[in-house]
């Protein structure tokens, strides 16, 4: 096929036909844009390879052959087209009648003239169809009998064979619509009338996006069909080529089949890696892959690791069969421990630690000793002494004599406020396994598990070596479900959310494996990723972390706190008391009043602490020596 405009071959196309695959003869560049504007393609460089998968009509542009002027018609554009029947048009009479009588059409014959006639009294408007009947002498003058047909009146006219005008042959039609004329080939270029139009005869030029696949190009093409560009048609001579089309995992997601199917990586994104799995280091440029499609169920559980130094973490899958067993929790303070709590689930823990209640803010405020056991009963507001509600923990005492204790409700019952810097570890006797699935749907997470034993269908299931997990959060997510061409003996599964590798159909036709190999179940995560996880929405359920409250004393002083403001209440819990720091000589302090306006403490306030007097510092003074200070505190330290 001979290089041709690409617009021609589009008009000529028959979409029947297609795919067909063309070779750019001569490129084009678009001056500020390499690659496309408006979603279209604008460059094309000579030598390119272009499949043609489908074209689609755009605009008809329609030109008056008289005037010259233009106008853009939309597909749905409603008027009907009748054809001229004959693209040839004639400068006067006696070149119209040598043409009939050349192509052996007896007369009569139609015509239409693209301009007014006035002959005597009569007029013949433009694009009035006329009949010419015979060619006869009229006064002596050699003329066209003519007759001009308007409503039920019929006018014979004498027009001189040398009537110069623009005469064009014309012979009634079916009409057609915008689609029919511009896809009929016998019309192509050829002159055409609708009466919707102001002009007698237009020249249909219809407009097309071209939609093909190119090499390395992730995406479907989109070409103008107006782009100057030449093409070729080869598609004889190219049945052997590939044509490569990149895709994200995340686009595999919508497939629906069928599966498995060979894949081949072309780029992996940059970043930090997500997973400590050896499987991880294998997904490189070239490697093959088999994908069989989602992960069921799209569910995955955080967990991290307890008994180390260093915990580790994990993303468990829903369909994790390993076995089981529930795991005292342990709540830092009150505030989690109603965060834990459920109506309708008892909650019973024991105190780790001595702990001093609040008696001063409220009388009901209970200290707490060690191996006091508790059963959380709910939540509720109770009243401080500086009139202020305060949301408390409401619990009951339990001891050894359970019957006996509970039947005493209102002496048991005890307050604790949600800042309470206790320490508990929940009391309970479930000796029964779990799978995963389960246990999920009777308990609330976070939850203390043990893994008593494996899943058989992951031979190197690392979390029954763990003396306890921690389940953090249930997240949603749709996985991918892949095997290494290489090691087709097990499966994992990729999340394209957040390894959205670039992938290609491999070509030639590789050995399918006979069946889905099983699917690791377990996956090890960074310790980056865990946390950027955790961050999610989908896994921020959870309140924020507890803080104490400002809280005044009975004399209306505020308690130095400017250090404890900053610091997470649960941090502050796992802090030893240490002991009271030896006063410091006198003449190296400052001297202080009397004034407490201004009272501040570099050391934050300890319960259990013999209280200090307040240090106010006097701003007139101005031989203070800090360094003498701060290095006698050093050495006292």
């Amino acid at each position: 096929m001979e290089p041709m405009q690409l617009k021609d071959f589009v008009r000529a196309l028959d979409p029947a036909s297609l795919p067909r695959v063309l070779r750019v003869c001569s490129g084009v560049y678009f001056q500020g844009s390499i690659y496309e504007i408006s979603g279209n393609e604008c460059c094309l460089s000579t030598g390119d390879l272009i499949k043609v998968t489908q074209i689609c009509l755009q605009k008809v542009i329609c030109e008056s052959l008289r005037m010259g002027e233009t106008m853009e018609l939309t597909p749905n554009f409603q008027g009907h087209f009748s054809p001229l029947t004959c693209s040839q048009s004639y400068g006067n009479l006696e070149e119209l009648i040598a043409a009939t009588k050349q192509s052996s059409k007896p007369l009569p014959v139609f015509f239409v003239s693209s301009y007014s006639i006035s002959i005597k009294n009569n007029v013949v408007p433009e694009d009035q169809p006329l009949l010419l009947e015979a060619v006869e002498m009229h006064l002596g003058t050699c003329c066209a009998r003519c007759v001009l047909s308007t409503g039920a009146k019929q006018v014979t006219l004498h027009l001189p064979l040398s009537q110069k005008g623009l005469f064009w042959i014309w012979e009634p039609g079916v009409p057609r619509t915008l689609l029919q004329a511009v896809q009929e080939p016998a019309l192509r270029d050829r002159p055409v009338t609708c009466p919707t139009l102001p002009w007698s005869s237009v020249i249909l030029k219809p407009q097309y996006e071209v939609q093909a696949v190119m090499q390395m190009r992730r995406t479907i093409v989109k070409i103008p069909s107006t782009l100057e560009v030449d093409v070729e048609d080869v598609t004889a001579s190219s049945q052997h080529i590939h044509f490569i089309q990149p895709l994200l995992l995340s686009e595999v997601l919508a497939w629906r089949g069928p599966f498995p199917v060979p894949m081949e990586i072309l780029e992996v994104p940059d970043g930090p890696r997500i997973f400590l799995s050896p499987w991880a280091d294998s997904l490189q440029q070239g490697q093959r892959l088999w994908i069989y499609g989602q992960a069921s169920p799209h569910w995955r559980v955080l967990a991290s690791s307890k008994g180390r130094k260093v915990p580790r973490h994990f993303l468990i899958s829903g369909a994790y069969q390993g076995k089981l067993r529930r795991r005292p929790r342990e709540f830092p303070t009150a505030y989690d421990l109603l965060s834990a709590f459920q109506p309708g689930q008892p909650l019973r823990v024991v105190a780790m630690r001595d702990c001093d209640g609040e008696e001063e803010e409220n009388p009901e405020f209970t200290s707490l000793a060690v191996g006091d056991r508790l059963e959380v009963v709910g939540s509720g507001q109770a009243c401080g002494t500086q009139g202020r509600d305060t949301e408390v923990l409401v619990c009951q005492r339990l001891s050894d004599q359970a019957e006996e204790e509970e039947c005493e409700e209102d002496q048991g019952r005890i307050l604790l406020p949600v800042y309470f810097p206790g320490s508990f570890v929940e009391e309970m006797n479930d000796g029964r396994r779990y799978i995963l699935e389960d246990l999920i749907v009777q308990f609330s997470l976070p939850c203390e598990v043990k893994v008593v034993a494996k899943d058989t269908s992951h031979p190197d299931d690392p979390l029954p070596s763990f003396l306890g997990l921690r389940l953090e959060e249930k997240i949603t997510e749709p996985f991918l479900v892949v095997s290494l061409d290489s090691e087709p003996g097990m499966c994992f599964e990729i999340p394209p959310r957040w390894l959205d590798l670039t992938v290609a159909e491999a070509e030639g036709q590789p050995s399918q494996p006979a069946g889905p190999p099983p699917i690791a179940t377990v996956e090890e995560m960074t310790e980056a990723f865990y946390y950027n996880l955790r961050k999610l929405s989908a896994c921020n359920d959870q309140p924020p972390p507890p803080r104490p409250p400002k809280r005044q004393g009975t004399t209306g002083q505020n308690r130095p706190n400017s250090r404890e403001g900053t610091i997470e209440f649960s941090q502050v819990l796992g802090l030893e008391q240490q002991p009271l720091l030896p006063e410091p000589k006198t003449k190296t302090l400052p001297e202080f009043s009397k004034d407490s306006s201004n009272v501040h403490s570099r050391f934050p306030a300890h319960k259990g602490l013999m209280p200090t007097e307040p240090n106010t510092w006097d701003p007139d003074k101005e031989d203070h020596d800090y360094e003498e200070i701060h290095a006698h505190l050093r050495k006292t330290i």
